[in-house]
């Protein structure tokens, strides 16, 4: 079942309310998006960590075939002040 942008928009703003988040429907079937999530909790974490703490905030959707979201491309980072 195809998520909208806004459920996953939701979930990580539970996580990181203060980030910035921005989702793009790459192929237009609810099922791959873009996300850049830009937050300050990210400082001194690289990518990988910053990537995990991320789809730990999508509580489960991407695990599996069973997954509501089939992909997902990642940008995150730490905002410019």
């Amino acid at each position: 079942m195809p998520m909208e942008a806004a459920a996953i928009e939701a979930l990580i703003r539970e996580t990181f309310p203060e980030a910035t988040v921005e989702i793009r429907d790459l192929a237009g079937d609810g099922n791959h998006y873009a996300a850049t999530v830009l937050d300050a909790s990210f400082a001194g974490k690289n990518r990988v960590q910053q990537h995990q703490a991320v789809y730990a905030a999508l509580k489960g959707k991407m695990d599996g075939a069973a997954g509501e979201l089939h992909a997902l491309a990642l940008q995150t980072g730490v905002p410019e002040e």
